[in-house]
Order: C-alpha cells, then sequence, then structure tokens
C-alpha cells in the first residue's frame, strides 16, 4: 500500500525563547519486509542553528536541533511518501507462557532487539500488582504467547474507554488503567505494562495510522493522528509481532511505524529543553492520504 503522509506540530511560546535544543523522532522508518520510505523530508521554521541527523539505540531516525537566537514559536513540517507491505500473524507456532522464558533465556545477544530489553521496568512503565492481576485473569492456562497477546489487547480494548481529555503524554498508565479511560498513548502503555507481567517482552512503537470514513463519508483532511500501538515478542520462531489494543486488531498495513522503543520515552516525537519563561501552546495535524497504483 502507497500512502503520502503529512505532519505538521507547531508550538507557540508566551514569551520569546533565547534558546532552545531538540530531539525529533518524526522521520518514518525503513523496515526491510515491512515497508519502505520512498522519499521524505521535514522542514523546520525557522531555521535551527544547528542540526545534526543520527541514530538512537533501537536504530530510530533522529534529527537534533538547537537555536541561539530568540524565537517565539516552531513548525514541524513532514511530508513522506511510502510504501507499506507488513501483515498480521498468519500463524501462531509461539510457544505456550511457561515455555516463554527458555526461549527468551537462549536469545543471548544485547542487540537492540533482544527480548531481555523489553522485559522489566523502563522510565514509562513500572510494575504494579493490578497490572499483574489483569493479565494473569486474561490469560488463559494453556495459551501460547501468541495468543495471549491478543487476549490481553482486545480484553483492554473492552474494559477501557478511548477519552482524548483524561489524561496528558504525562499520565502515569496505573492512573489510566485504574481509571479505565485514556488515549493510544495510555492503552498501549497499559498493554505493555500487563504483557511484562506475564513475562511477555513488549514495547512501544509510535507512528501513524491510516483512517477510513464511514461509508458514504468524505475523507476529513487533517483527521488523522499520530497513533501508538504495542510491539511484543511471541518467541524464536515467531519474533515480533504488533497489536493496537486501542483498535483491538494487529498491527498491518494501515500502520506507518516512525519509532520503536521500550515506551514512550524512548519514542517521543519531540522532546526538548527552552530557555524562557511562560507557558507554551501546541497543535498537531496529520494526513495519511492512501495511492492508487
Amino acid at each position: 500500500m502507497l500512502y503520502d503522509v503529512g505532519l505538521t506540530i507547531e508550538y507557540t511560546y508566551a514569551r520569546s525563547a533565547a534558546a532552545g535544543r531538540h530531539a525529533l523522532r518524526l522521520m518514518p522508518a525503513s523496515l526491510p519486509g515491512e515497508q519502505r520510505v520512498i522519499a521524505a523530508s521535514i522542514g523546520i521554521d525557522p531555521k535551527p542553528d544547528e542540526l545534526v541527523e543520527r541514530r538512537d539505540f533501537f536504530g530510530n531516525a533522529v534529527t537534533t536541533i538547537s537555536y541561539r537566537a530568540p524565537h517565539t514559536e516552531i513548525i514541524f513540517a513532514l511530508q513522506a511518501r511510502m510504501e507499506r507491505t507488513g501483515a498480521e500473524p498468519a500463524l501462531d507456532i509461539s510457544p505456550r507462557l511457561d515455555q516463554l522464558a527458555a526461549e527468551i533465556e537462549a536469545v543471548r545477544t544485547l542487540e537492540p532487539t533482544a527480548p531481555v530489553h523489553f522485559l522489566g521496568a523502563s522510565p514509562r512503565i513500572t510494575p504494579a500488582p493490578a497490572f499483574h492481576a489483569y493479565a494473569m485473569a486474561t490469560a488463559k492456562p494453556g495459551m501460547t504467547a501468541l495468543a495471549a497477546i491478543e487476549a490481553v489487547g482486545r480484553a483492554l480494548h473492552g474494559d477501557m474507554r478511548f477519552d482524548a481529555e483524561a489524561t496528558t503524554v504525562d499520565t502515569p498508565p496505573l492512573e489510566a488503567f485504574e481509571n479505565r479511560h485514556g488515549v493510544c498513548q495510555d492503552f498501549t502503555h497499559v498493554m505493555i505494562s500487563c504483557l511484562r507481567a506475564l513475562g511477555i517482552p513488549a514495547g512501544y512503537v509510535s507512528g501513524f495510522l491510516r483512517t477510513i470514513p464511514p461509508p458514504g463519508e468524505a475523507r476529513l483532511e487533517g483527521a488523522d493522528a499520530m497513533h501508538a500501538w504495542v510491539r511484543a515478542w511471541a518467541g524464536v520462531d515467531v519474533g515480533w509481532v504488533e497489536y493496537d489494543p486501542t483498535n483491538a486488531l494487529w498491527a498491518a498495513a494501515d500502520h506507518i511505524v516512525v519509532a520503536r522503543g521500550r515506551d514512550y520515552a524512548d519514542v517521543a516525537p519531540v522532546k526538548g529543553v527552552l530557555r524562557t519563561a511562560g507557558g507554551q501552546t501546541s497543535e498537531q495535524r496529520v494526513d495519511v492520504v492512501p495511492l492508487e497504483r
């Protein structure tokens, strides 16, 4: 599937910022066998005084920029043409949950995709008895790892309510889980917490999701948004799979990957510091437009 992806993020400051430094994870990933970047660029206004491109530990593209002159706003604008070919799991050949630990131990590497990095606590994920109890009640005896991943995702989709006003980017996963509402970031963090409680390595994926309008209705420009979903390890033979608990489905051709990490802290689209006083406002607009071949 071919897509044109457009993203604009605009920050406006109440008072002029004398200086700033930001790390951007906005560029879609090129992933062999999953998706390909045909062409892409990131526009930045005002032009930064310094710009450095690099890769982080997990292989995500990072653009680091800095400003030394006063400015009252920053606009980031991504334009990309993508080919997405990923598919949902076709066959469950994953081990039973009670066999998964042995397969994790057999992976003798610390490379970025090693499952050991995605088992314990991480910057935004803290183990809690509530996650363990919920996961254990959801995963049935004898379940395979792949079946457990889907079961937890479907259960959370049914038990949590999507509410764009209920949480902020800093809301702890346990708070969102206890209140049973949140946005895609919250659904994803809660599912990661539950899977890790079961001993299933799990991480965070940021990206874009194609939205399909109801029959007979026109697609709304700018109606799409940056999205988040879960990446989980289902054993040596299956490897990594991706599940979207917000929509109760396996991530496939409609999900475009930008960055992967342990949780949101590893993949935040924009992270940085400013020398300023007062507040700021932000606005985000996203378009994911499918193209006819």
